[in-house]
């Protein structure tokens, strides 16, 4: 590679981070995270080993944060160090169950993947347009969060519909923050030990939501489906609903297939409880503070009940459980989710040790759970060191 250093690109769906990573010792030079793009509150936090900075991006889109990313690499004498350009690309479908080099063919791919993730995948390809613009001369690497899903049995990924919708559309269940399942599950059974066939149910808990069974480092089931829509009651995403849904407001109220489409992706989930918020933070605030909202309640415990139906049914999936992984912003550092959740799972075996909790916020990784429990961990994410190692394999290989 022309330089030693990866730079990891990933576009949530209201969010841009990235990380630029030495991929031999792991160090991070410099990483940020955009946020709340497109909203009064956007704004680039930036940490590097001397500490970390806030710029505001008020109003910033996509385009907008990646400018200032280009701007503090080329101010700190970092830009002709990347080597290459990792991204994070939501939905690959079942064409790629392993991370590929980025041809025209493998655009042409992720396009084709919109319509299965209409939130995502669009913001995954204006990253690496931006990244193929301003790095021309490097290779570049989409690192799929579908592929660690793969490995579900037939069981699991089948919907109960005709079969040919199957076989002439690929309509099936997907599963979704594959990068994210595979290195928390992977750190976890480091820690717990107890071999190969180590029963771990994830969740990766943030805007976007969901939960994964993991037996022996192999993804076994998990809550999202054809589309990240499916599952867990998330930021604006309202989780699983009855498919009669759209045929009923269609009928009832007039409204379109697409406009169904967009409120049960953008204006439901906790927003659409609340009618106040899609980020947890606040609605904890307004929840539980002076104000006492009643709509913001209602979202946090609707958000925990679903949360601890999937956990419970993962467990079953894979017959038993041996731990329970929080990570993602929300599972990272809200202390009432854990609480809350662990709480309905006390049937399972899991009991939270409550000064461990409220110490495990702000990237701490810790049990949290009693010595009499099984293990509940607080693992925080890193989709970037694993999505810079992935790229270096796949530069590496030249495919």
């Amino acid at each position: 590679m022309p330089g030693m250093l990866v730079l990891v690109l990933n576009c949530g769906s209201s969010s841009l981070k990235f990380a630029l990573v030495n991929p031999q010792s792991g160090e991070v030079r410099l990483s940020g995270l955009a946020e709340r793009l497109g909203s009064a509150e956007a704004a680039l936090r930036l940490s590097d080993p001397a500490g970390r900075t806030t710029r505001p991006l008020p109003g910033g889109d996509y385009a907008a944060a990646f400018s200032e990313l280009l701007s503090e690499l080329e101010g700190r004498g970092l830009r002709s160090e990347v080597g290459a350009v990792g991204h994070r690309v939501v939905h690959g479908a079942s064409a790629f169950s392993a991370p590929a080099l980025i041809t025209p063919q493998v655009l042409d791919a992720v396009r084709g993947c919109i319509p299965l993730a209409p939130l995502h995948n669009p913001a995954n390809l204006a990253g690496i347009e931006a990244a193929q613009a301003a790095f021309p001369e490097l290779k570049q690497v989409a690192v799929f969060d579908t592929a660690f899903h793969q490995t579900m049995p037939e069981v699991a990924y089948r919907y109960a519909v005709p079969a040919e919708w199957a076989r002439e559309y690929g309509v099936r269940r997907y599963g979704f923050h594959g990068i994210s399942h595979a290195y928390v599950s992977g750190e976890a059974a480091r820690e717990l030990g107890g071999g190969g066939d180590l029963r771990l149910v994830s969740a990766h808990l943030g805007n976007g939501s969901s939960v994964c069974a993991v037996r022996g480092g192999r993804s076994q089931d998990t809550s999202m489906g054809l589309t990240p829509l499916e599952g867990l009651v998330m930021g604006t995403r309202s989780g699983d609903v009855d498919p009669g849904l759209h045929d009923y407001l269609a009928r009832t109220a007039g409204l379109s297939l697409e406009e169904v489409t967009q409120a049960l992706n953008r204006r439901s989930g906790l927003l659409g409880l609340s009618e106040r918020a899609s980020d947890m933070r606040e609605l904890e605030g307004a929840a539980y503070g002076a104000e006492a909202d009643a709509g913001a309640a209602l979202a946090i415990e609707a958000y925990v009940y679903r949360l601890a139906q999937y956990v419970a049914a993962m467990a079953a999936s894979l017959g038993g459980l041996d731990g329970l992984i929080f990570t993602g912003g929300i599972g990272e550092n809200s202390v009432w989710v854990r609480e809350k959740t662990v709480e309905r799972l006390g049937f399972l075996g899991l009991e939270l040790d409550q000064a461990a909790n409220r110490e495990a916020v702000g990237g701490i990784r810790r049990r949290v759970s009693t010595p009499q429990s099984r293990p509940v961990l607080v693992i925080p994410t890193d989709e970037e060191g694993l999505i810079a190692r992935q790229t270096v394999e796949v530069v590496g290989r030249g495919a």
